[in-house]
């Protein structure tokens, strides 16, 4: 059994010239393989979830505390002057 290629980036693979068609080939199916990539994904995946459930619930606050300042600011009365 033959190491492992090193690991590369497909951007490598795809613009380096001068890689014979066995060593490209290798070298993208250890990409493949790697388990970086979806990792990666999956991190991704979350933040952007992550980054939406925030958006909502600073959306739905942002008007409840409108509407409470709001509502507040109109019961209050001036005060009188002695």
């Amino acid at each position: 059994m033959e190491p492992d290629a090193p690991r590369i980036s497909l951007f490598y693979l795809l613009h380096n010239g001068g890689l014979n068609m066995r060593g490209l080939t290798k070298r993208l199916v250890s990409f493949m393989k790697a388990e970086d990539g979806p990792t990666a994904v999956e991190y991704a995946v979350m933040l952007a979830l992550i980054v939406v459930v925030c958006i909502a619930a600073i959306t739905t606050l942002g008007g409840n505390a409108n509407s409470t300042f709001s509502l507040v600011g109109s019961n209050l009365k001036p005060p009188t002057g002695s």
